[in-house]
């Protein structure tokens, strides 16, 4: 059996990053006397909605996910969130490393929508580890990590938000079907209108205005 064991000691937004990405920093221990030589490591981040509490507009923002709050006790299950691979370097009793871990704004996708729904307070997420060790002084010897080592983690939703609003300031992301798209872009075309935003709110604009407009009636006889 395994002495390996991990925590999480904080989670960060990556400035950086080509997309929206968190960090974990992540502590591992291990027994100084046997030194690892390298450590395979798979990581599965789910997500506990059941481990805090929501308030109004949270709550509604969650019916989407898990419905109406008097449905939650049964509804309420984890979601997963990432699974990530590292390759951690040889170390002796304890070292630290940090995991990146791609975010995507896609509200079509369940985890975003929970992210999403959050004000205030932090999101309960567990980290359940996986993957093979290389260990030994003397050559090596491979040894599996336990499927029943994890760790939680609190993710502030404000570190989220943060996040994301790197690379997508003040916007949200909308997945549309590949048709849906090209009407779209015929349209943008057809009117000159300098960016999806200009076309967008045109159509809204058009939509409220048939929407208000009179209809004319007809006589009877």
């Amino acid at each position: 059996m395994s002495d390996l064991t991990f925590a999480c000691t904080g989670v960060r937004g990556d400035p950086h990053a080509a997309g929206p990405t968190l960090v974990f920093r992540l502590r591992i221990t291990a027994d100084a006397a046997e030194r690892v030589h390298a450590l395979a490591l798979r990581c599965q981040i789910r997500i506990e909605p059941a481990g805090r509490r929501y308030n109004a507009t949270e709550a509604t923002r969650l019916g989407d996910l898990f419905g109406e709050p008097s449905r939650w006790a049964a509804s309420m299950k984890p979601l997963q969130f990432a699974l990530v691979s590292v390759m951690v370097p040889g170390f002796s009793g304890i070292t630290e490393i940090d995991v990146p871990v791609p975010c995507t704004y896609d509200l079509d996708i369940a985890a975003t929508k929970y992210f999403e729904a959050l004000q205030e307070g932090a999101a309960p997420l567990t980290l359940l580890f996986s993957g093979t060790a290389f260990r030994g002084e003397r050559g090596f010897r491979v040894q599996p990590v336990p499927w029943d080592r994890e760790a939680t983690c609190p993710l502030p939703a404000a570190v989220w938000r943060q996040t994301i609003d790197e690379h997508f300031p003040g916007c949200g992301w909308l997945r549309l079907p590949r048709d849906t798209m090209d009407e779209l872009r015929a349209y943008r075309s057809r009117h000159a209108l300098p960016s999806w935003h200009e076309t967008v709110t045109r159509l809204l604009q058009a939509a409220e205005h048939d929407r208000d407009e009179p209809r004319a009636e007809v006589a009877t006889p």
